[in-house]
């Protein structure tokens, strides 16, 4: 449970990295305490990650995450048009990975398409899913997650995708020359901060 909690702290932080949210607000925002966020925070600041909520080294937090990230588990699926599916879908989803990439700066061809969805809503998608596809592995992989995995996504050409940090961070686990496309969203991401 805590390894979950400090994921939802280090999304709230890699989100709004200016220092300009107070540790309560963090706590607030990821479902969790004030003293364990503080405890964490300790911890970081040793690191040298962060000075109070701001963080001073964005790339080596997001590396950070993604070494204690907890892998999700996932289903696979092959549907003619993954996109046109979800489009029309009334569930709550975000893509991240090769398709997210694509729509946000155009670097990696869409090989898969990979999608959060609400690890509750699982037996829905599924029944949706295999009546307009198949089951197994294929082009279409819905990783199963906490709502949280939602916060501050987006929607671009009426598709809607995971935040920014989210994104490179899954990236970055995803490897390959998915990490070139982690570093270039970093790069955009530092010129803003």
């Amino acid at each position: 449970m805590r390894g979950k909690v400090r994921d939802r702290i280090l999304r709230v932080l890699a989100n709004n990295p200016s220092g300009n949210m107070s540790k309560y607000e963090m706590a607030k925002q990821a479902g969790s305490t004030y003293p364990w966020v503080r405890e964490f925070f300790l911890k970081l600041e040793e690191m040298g990650l962060v000075k109070g909520t701001k963080v001073l080294d964005y790339p080596a937090l997001l590396r950070y995450w993604q070494s204690v990230y907890i892998k999700h588990k996932y289903r696979e699926y092959i549907v003619k048009e993954p996109l046109k599916l979800l489009k029309d879908c009334k569930l709550p989803y975000a893509l991240t990975t090769y398709q997210a990439e694509n729509l946000i700066q155009n670097y990696l061809f869409p090989s898969r398409v990979d999608v959060y969805i609400k690890e509750g809503d699982w037996k829905q998608w599924h029944d949706m899913i295999s009546k307009k596809g198949l089951v197994g592995k294929g082009n279409l992989r819905l990783l199963l997650a906490q709502e949280h995995v939602f916060y501050k996504s987006f929607e671009k050409d009426g598709l809607k995708i995971v935040s920014t940090p989210q994104l490179t961070v899954d990236l970055m686990i995803e490897g390959g020359v998915c990490v070139e496309a982690a570093e270039l969203l970093i790069e955009k991401v530092m010129k803003n901060v």
